[in-house]
């Protein structure tokens, strides 16, 4: 896409982090934005930030977890708006833990976040772009952990890695049909987000979760102070920004990272064992210093 100005995007997760940046840059390109999150004041207050910069603005409550309220979040956005040209399925939870320790309530939650909402937003809006003949874009936002695993991050990592599947998967069928339609991932490093308190927002029905592992106290502290120290939002939302401008399906924002994807292509490739990432030297080079 080249032509923003009244054109309409629609970000999940708009209510916070990623997805607010997001929202704030697309409204600075002259766009119409629909602004939808779980959680009502974040969004409430997001909305009257990006509605203040003089974008006509729509939010609507979903969670993205639940074909409905996808639907009715297209249906809301073409009621207002009548059309549709960016859509971006980025609203995102983490948990950690050991992959054996999680209970079927963490991997509903996880996955009914990170995976089915992207499933329902490509499901549901793809056939609303592909009608409307002209150009569109979809972004799924991933992370590094849809390309690399860590110790910790199992239910995570597998939802991330379903979303860089299902991203090249729609791509390549995109491609096929010849459609205007393009599609860009997101996989970013560390950003300075609340995701790590994303447990704020859990259903209550999905509140069984296992006891912490000794040890993962540290694991979290760490975990906190590389978010607290990652990239800006804005800085992604302009990456983001740049790939749909240039039809650019894989967005790596932290270049620094691609030392580790390259290895582990290797390990694949040579049929090796995973090669265990270096802690030391990646908290390092990012300025993080372990906990005594």
């Amino acid at each position: 896409m080249k032509e923003f100005e009244d054109k309409v995007a629609v970000v999940t997760g708009a209510g916070s982090g990623i997805g607010r940046a997001l929202a704030n840059r697309f409204a600075r390109a002259g766009m119409n934005v629909v602004l939808a999150d779980i959680e009502p004041a974040a969004l409430e207050e997001a909305a009257h930030e990006v509605g203040a910069s003089g974008a006509a603005t729509l939010a609507v409550r979903t969670d993205v977890s639940k074909g409905g309220d996808v639907e009715a979040l297209a249906r809301a956005t073409l009621d207002r708006f009548g059309a549709v040209h960016v859509v971006c399925n980025n609203a995102g939870v983490a948990l950690s833990g050991l992959s054996w320790t999680y209970t079927v309530a963490d991997w509903e939650w996880v996955l009914g976040v990170n995976l089915w909402g992207v499933v329902h937003g490509v499901r549901v809006f793809t056939p609303i772009l592909l009608s409307q003949g002209g150009e569109g874009h979809i972004v799924n936002t991933a992370s590094l952990a849809g390309l690399l695993s860590g110790v910790g991050q199992a239910v995570y990592a597998v939802s991330k890695h379903g979303v860089v599947a299902l991203s090249e998967t729609l791509h390549r069928e995109l491609t096929n049909l010849g459609s205007a339609v393009r599609v860009s991932v997101l996989c970013p490093g560390f950003v300075s987000t609340r995701i790590i308190d994303a447990v704020r927002n859990r259903p209550a029905g999905l509140g069984d979760t296992a006891a912490r592992p000794p040890g993962f106290e540290q694991m979290e502290q760490i975990g906190r102070q590389l978010i607290a120290s990652g990239s800006p939002p804005t800085a992604i939302a302009e990456c983001v920004f740049d790939a749909i401008r240039a039809e650019r399906f894989y967005v790596l924002p932290h270049p620094e990272w691609k030392d580790q994807i390259r290895t582990r292509m290797e390990d694949i490739l040579e049929e090796r064992n995973p090669t265990p990432p270096d802690l030391q030297r990646i908290l390092a080079r990012l300025g993080v210093s372990a906990p005594e």
